[in-house]
C-alpha cells in the first residue's frame, strides 16, 4: 500500500520534479526559453516559430514516455538540440542540391539601406554564425550555451550530462577552435 503525503505548506514554491508533465504546462514555462535556444543554436537564417513549433511537436510525440529520470529543462535541450542538428543537415543538403542544379533560390529579404553602423554589426554577425556554421556540432552548442546564453560550466553539464570540469575542458577547445577559424577568416578576408 502506498501512501502520499500532501503538504499544506503554500510558501513552498513548486520545483521542476514538481511539475506535472503536461503538454501545455511545458510549453508555457519552457517556450521562450526553447525558442532562445533554437535562436542561438540555429543561427541568424532559422525561422524561429517555425523551429519551435517543429520541437514542440517533437515534445508532444514523446511526452509519454518521458518519465521525468532527467530534468525537463535537460529533456527539452536534447530535443532543440537535436532538431536543431537536424535542421542544419536538410538545409546543407538543400543548398548542396540547388547550386548543384544552378537554381538558387532567393531566401533573404531585399535590404533596406541602412546606416553604416547597421551594417557593420550584421558583417559581424555573419562572420560570427559563419565560423560557428563551420565548426563542429560539441563546440557550437557549447559556445552558444556559455557565451551567447551566459549559462555556467554547472548549468551546461546539467543540459548537456556532463561534469562541469568536461565542460571547462570542451569549452576552452571550443575557443581555440573559433579563434582559429576566426584567424583563417580575417586572412581570406584580407
Amino acid at each position: 500500500m502506498v501512501t502520499t503525503v500532501f503538504r499544506s505548506d503554500a510558501s513552498r514554491m513548486p520545483t521542476e520534479s514538481d511539475a506535472p508533465f503536461e503538454f501545455d504546462t511545458i510549453y508555457r514555462q519552457y517556450g521562450r526559453t526553447v525558442a532562445r535556444w533554437a535562436a542561438r543554436l540555429g543561427g541568424p537564417q532559422i525561422s524561429v516559430e517555425d523551429m519551435v513549433q517543429e520541437i514542440f511537436l517533437v515534445v508532444s510525440r514523446r511526452l509519454p514516455g518521458f518519465r521525468g529520470a532527467a530534468k525537463v529543462s535537460t529533456w527539452l535541450f536534447t530535443i532543440t538540440d537535436q532538431t536543431i542538428r537536424n535542421w542544419r543537415r536538410r538545409e546543407r543538403w538543400r543548398r548542396m542540391v540547388s547550386r548543384l542544379t544552378r537554381h538558387i533560390e532567393d531566401t533573404t529579404d531585399a535590404m533596406q539601406p541602412t546606416p553604416v553602423e547597421q551594417i557593420e554589426r550584421h558583417q559581424a554577425a555573419e562572420r560570427f554564425y559563419r565560423i560557428l556554421d563551420e565548426m563542429p556540432h560539441r563546440h557550437r552548442s557549447l559556445l552558444v550555451l556559455f557565451e551567447i546564453e551566459a549559462q555556467s560550466a554547472e548549468e551546461i553539464g546539467q543540459l548537456m550530462d556532463l561534469k562541469a570540469a568536461t565542460v571547462r575542458v570542451r569549452l576552452h577547445r571550443a575557443r581555440a577552435d573559433f579563434l582559429k577559424r576566426m584567424a583563417v577568416l580575417e586572412g581570406e578576408t584580407t
